[in-house]
């Protein structure tokens, strides 16, 4: 994590003062979960539970979450996501079908290699000062280019055009951890690695989400979506 990310210029009164604008829109909103038989999670042990039975719906082709213009009216008129899911830009990942969520339900932050930088930072701010997200989950998946692309670069010394040296740049730690433990099998090991990195070093995070994770408001979890069975192993 650069340490600009721990510097960002963010007040978090002026972040709640606005959210409190938005709450009564938001008690709207949770009526546009009438697909689940679910309430909204209160705490982020509830939140986590649910992306997990969501994700088992998936994996059994058994999605509840399928007439997208029930709570439409609602939704207008604001957003009430429980969860944060950073997950990476690949278009084989959905994080609503894979949680087998409605719109309205996840606040998605997406970027190649689903790490975090100051404007996944602020986004995450932003989704849990003003909206009340109670957790936060870093998701890597199976047969990921960004990470794969990375492993060249530190193995193999392999120039990347344009502006994809910082996406190797930022998964790199990673990859390093990766190389370090002399696992044979890199790609699984550093995508696991990338995950658990950006899920814990978003709770560190000074002001907003580090007040957060200490009041015990606010959690973060990593996992992995294996793209052949829809399963996701969080770590």
């Amino acid at each position: 994590m650069c340490e600009k990310c721990n510097s960002v210029g963010v007040t978090r009164r002026g972040l709640i003062a606005g959210g409190l604008a938005m709450s009564a829109a938001g008690t709207f909103v949770s009526q546009a979960n009438a697909q689940t038989a679910d309430p909204v999670p209160v705490t982020p042990d509830e939140a986590l539970q649910r992306l997990i039975d969501g994700n088992a719906r998936y994996v059994a082709n058994a999605a509840i979450n399928t007439d997208h213009s029930v709570g439409r009216a609602n939704r207008a008129l604001g957003q009430q996501p429980f969860a944060a899911i950073v997950s990476c830009a690949d278009s084989r990942v959905s994080p609503e079908l894979i949680f087998d969520q409605g719109p309205g339900d996840l606040f998605v932050i997406r970027v190649a290699g689903n790490f975090l930088n100051e404007d996944g930072i602020a986004s995450l701010e932003f989704g849990t000062a003003v909206l009340g997200i109670k957790l936060i989950v870093v998701l890597g998946h199976s047969s990921c280019g960004a990470v794969d692309a990375t492993i060249d670069v530190v193995q193999n010394g392999t120039e990347l055009p344009g502006h994809l040296p910082r996406l190797a740049e930022a998964i790199r730690p990673a990859v390093d951890l990766a190389i370090a433990s002399g696992s044979d099998d890199l790609l699984t090991v550093a995508t696991q690695q990338n995950a658990k990195l950006n899920a814990e070093n978003a709770l560190l995070t000074e002001p907003v989400l580090s007040e957060l994770a200490s009041s015990g408001a606010l959690k973060s979890a990593a996992g992995v979506y294996e793209i052949s069975t829809g399963k996701v192993e969080f770590l």
